[in-house]
């Protein structure tokens, strides 16, 4: 640790709790604002928190998060349908990916 740091943590009882917890505030406040966007417009269309609902299938996810990766690479920034940053979309997949995993509702679907 660098001298700075030590000296908050010796001095701060809550910096020192909070050095052994996740450290969330480094996700930058645009990813989390552009994803939530993207998720938000999911929602209008499937309904929040769907895919904990209904199950997801892996390879579902997997080919969208190629698209809008394709998109991206052919220099497209936005989704022509949503109007929101493909990258955005990306990471709405990947935090839906994760979330189905982790809550159960996740069917491996991968070859």
């Amino acid at each position: 640790m660098n001298e700075c740091k030590d000296v908050i943590l010796l001095t701060d009882p809550k910096a020192a709790a909070g050095a052994k917890k996740l450290p969330l505030q480094l996700l930058p406040p645009i990813f989390n604002a552009e994803t939530a966007k993207v998720l938000a417009h999911g929602a209008e269309k499937y309904g929040e928190w769907n895919w904990r609902e209904k199950g997801i299938k892996t390879m579902t996810y997997v080919g969208a998060i190629r698209r809008h990766l394709d998109a991206y690479l052919d220099g497209e920034d936005l989704d022509p349908e949503s109007g929101l940053r493909h990258l955005a979309h990306i990471a709405a997949s990947v935090a839906v990916l994760l979330d189905s995993e982790n809550v159960g509702t996740l069917t491996d679907t991968r070859p």
